[in-house]
């Protein structure tokens, strides 16, 4: 097979998870390679495709992780030679090396062996993996499935289809959320603070009804809304990071520490940039405003952190590689304090229900709401991107328009349908429906949550 055909990653994956290969592998520096163990398949956004796994390299046995890409290239411009998550890494498996390179090298430095194995494939896969090709090739015509027989069909006939995606995208949020409203009732009748301890869910908490008594807690509602928040603060490259960084911080524990008002911002932001282990060394910096601001998190830090019970993270944690500045988690966190402030001392979410009863125009509500949600730059993370990195020019806005009117549509639509619902409001639910537009939900479709 053409070594420098480009094969679809999955192909990839399971060539190397099944080891599909018909005779011994050699690197390309010509050491033998032995495949002790494929390791554990990746399946977060970022790092390694596979984890723990024990290759054999001439006489010496590594166990490391492992990067699979079609270049020698792509180890560069996927970032990987700057990216600390690749620091454990013992091989690179590429399909094509075109550069003719033996070796890759670390964020740390450390050289990593390169093994290019496509003249080591099985020949029962070739015709698999030609086929796999194809279906991808198809799939950058950029049409959907059904594009053939879109041209039978009327124009409403496509409006309903379409709207009923819409409806089962929206249900399956407001299911999401009454499943972790489960799941907080629970962790609060055993006082637990997430995660000191490591447990699970038992079956019977998913199938119990709902009563008023078990909802009635504000800290639940909060703290619902606060996880839904910071997962769409996260995008999809850090959305997971950011929801285990709510878990690890509740809000009860934010509120519990009584912060001064005129410490709160900054209160807060010690914790999440703690809690998330993107604080760097200060020993590293260069820059005076960065020295400053971290002194300053760390004084913070001290007065609360004997306090705090919670899981710590990683820098390697977080996602920064092909994102734009705006949508980095730094400024995320920033925006996620201020809104914490709302939630807290603002009264957020009584101030969004107040708008939804008071306000009968769906555009009139968006835009009310979007005022609500709007966070405007100020502070450190008004003229600075990561820790020593000034932004060329100031962030007006850590939270604007477009994002608001996103978290509108993806977190508090739905977040206050399941309100409705769970507390049998009828009336106000049926104004719901009058918001959101009629080619999304529809009065015959059955949403009740309950």
């Amino acid at each position: 097979m053409p070594s420098h055909v480009h094969i679809p990653e999955n192909i990839l994956v399971s060539i190397w998870k099944e080891r599909k290969f018909n005779k011994d592998i050699y690197a390309e520096s010509g050491e033998k390679i032995e495949i002790l163990e494929s390791g554990d398949e990746n399946k977060e956004n970022g790092g390694p495709d596979f984890l723990n796994a024990r290759v054999k390299i001439g006489n010496l046995t590594y166990v490391g992780d492992v990067e699979i890409d079609n270049t020698h290239a792509d180890w560069k411009s996927h970032g990987h030679s700057i990216n600390k998550r690749f620091n454990k890494v013992v091989l690179h498996a590429i399909v094509s090396n075109e550069s003719n390179q033996n070796y890759v090298y670390t964020q740390d430095g450390r050289k990593i062996n390169t093994i290019c194995f496509a003249q080591f494939i099985d020949n029962s896969v070739i015709e698999s993996i030609r086929k796999s090709i194809v279906l991808e090739d198809e799939k950058k015509t950029n049409k959907i499935h059904c594009y053939k027989v879109s041209g039978f069909a009327d124009e409403q006939t496509k409006i309903d289809f379409l709207a009923g995606l819409g409806i089962e995208r929206f249900r399956k949020k407001c299911e999401k959320m009454v499943t972790r409203l489960r799941e907080l009732i629970f962790i609060d009748s055993l006082k637990l603070k997430e995660p000191v301890t490591h447990y699970s869910f038992p079956k019977e908490i998913y199938e119990d009804k709902l009563s008023a008594d078990n909802l009635n807690d504000k800290y639940i509602w909060e703290q619902l809304f606060y996880e839904s928040i910071f997962e769409a603060l996260g995008y999809s490259q850090n959305r997971q990071i950011m929801i285990k960084m709510t878990h690890a911080l509740p809000i009860s524990f934010i509120e519990s520490l009584e912060l001064p008002a005129n410490e709160f911002i900054d209160a807060v932001e010690s914790m999440f940039f703690s809690v998330s282990g993107l604080i760097p060394n200060t020993a590293e910096l260069k820059d005076e405003n960065t020295i400053a601001y971290i002194r300053k998190m760390s004084e913070q830090w001290v007065k609360i952190k004997d306090n705090y019970k919670g899981e710590t993270f990683e820098s390697t944690d977080w996602h920064f590689f092909k994102l734009r500045p705006q949508n980095f988690p730094t400024l995320r966190m920033a925006a996620g304090a201020r809104l914490v402030k709302k939630i807290l001392r603002e009264d957020l979410i009584s101030s969004i229900m107040k708008k939804f009863y008071e306000i009968h125009n769906y555009t009139v509500l968006k835009n009310a709401l979007r005022t609500l949600l709007i966070i405007k730059g100020d502070g450190y993370w008004k003229k600075h991107f990561m820790f020593d990195k000034s932004a060329s020019e100031d962030t007006h806005y850590f939270l604007g328009n477009t994002r608001a009117d996103e978290i509108f549509i993806n977190v508090i639509l739905p977040f206050v349908y399941v309100y409705f619902d769970l507390f049998n409001k009828r009336n106000s639910q049926i104004k719901l429906y009058q918001f959101i537009p009629a080619s999304l939900l529809k009065p015959r479709t059955a949403l009740s949550m309950r």
